[in-house]
């Protein structure tokens, strides 16, 4: 197994944070993603990186020696991409959607990367919900959309997920339910429920709960995720969403902490997505690639999931 930068990246988020949820935050991505990747690297090296402990992770003596390496190895990829001679030189413009989840917590940091690369591409960005992103790339307003492809409902679009962000439930700090072995819905009826609407998150919860017998016990529905981190801080109540979304403190700078409940929850999946059948421009041809290397390996390309064109 070789050596990747994804797993050097996962590897100095996770030392510098202390937490792997932390680095799964920061980075957008599943905590498993994050787990997989060091233990990937510390079998490729042959030695314990970090210790586990109950506080978090802290590096192994190995680990801190190790860490100055990724830095360099790091700083030496962002200076080769830097180099005008290897940036791309696909020219154009890029009229992209993008839902509100996508665009609050996900799409600025790679949109300022992706035009480091492509400095000649020019990207404009329109925040739609999903049925207008829908038909706006399939009427060609739009020629992709960075969405949840977890909810895309037409057969009309092509499309690649390229990670599954985890939810988990939100509870203030100290909240009981910290203390069990195991979480369920059943234990979650019982508190008074927050429900996120944005991006049909509600629609998205009554369908996995539907499948329990158990209901929600909501007491605030919003559109803002804030005001679900608060609510949750100040232990006005509980709720499900994903680690795309969370931050372990409210704006009243209340802890709020997850737990990953023993009934499936279905994953906030995020991706890329076109008309079906067209022909890409390069410019489009270049975003995809950029995802693409970002956050799938080799041996992923023909097992993520998609809808071919």
């Amino acid at each position: 197994m070789s050596l990747t930068i994804r797993q050097l990246k996962y590897f100095v988020a996770t030392a510098e944070l202390g937490q792997v949820s932390q680095a799964a935050h920061q980075l957008n991505i599943s905590q498993s993603a994050v787990t997989s990747a060091i233990k990937e690297l510390e079998s490729t090296v042959g030695i314990g990186l970090f210790s586990r402990t109950p506080g978090g992770m802290e590096l192994t003596d190995a680990g801190r020696r190790f860490l100055n390496h990724a830095y360099t190895i790091l700083s030496a990829v962002d200076e080769a991409l830097r180099t005008p001679a290897l940036q791309g030189t696909v020219t154009g413009a890029l009229s992209l959607a993008a839902t509100y989840t996508v665009i609050g917590y996900f799409l600025p940091h790679h949109l300022e990367r992706f035009l480091q690369l492509h400095p000649q591409i020019t990207v404009n960005v329109h925040e739609v919900n999903r049925e207008a992103g829908e038909a706006g790339i399939i009427q060609r307003r739009f020629d992709m959309g960075v969405l949840l492809t977890s909810n895309l409902r037409t057969t009309d679009l092509s499309y690649e997920t390229f990670f599954g962000s985890e939810r988990r439930l939100w509870v203030p700090a100290r909240h009981p339910l910290l203390d069990l072995p195991e979480v369920t819905l059943e234990h979650v009826s019982r508190e008074p429920f927050i429900m996120l609407t944005v991006d049909e998150a509600q629609q998205t919860a009554l369908r996995y709960w539907s499948r329990t017998p158990y209901l929600p016990d909501i007491r605030l529905r919003t559109s803002s995720v804030e005001a679900v981190r608060s609510m949750v801080g100040n232990g006005a109540g509980v709720a499900i969403l994903s680690d795309m979304v969370y931050r372990p403190w409210s704006l009243e700078g209340k802890r709020i902490e997850t737990i990953k409940l023993k009934d499936p929850v279905p994953s906030m999946d995020v991706g890329l997505a076109w008309k079906r059948g067209i022909e890409p421009s390069p410019a489009m041809q270049a975003l995809r690639e950029y995802f693409r290397q970002l956050y799938l390996e080799p041996a992923q390309l023909g097992g993520h999931r998609s809808r071919a064109a």
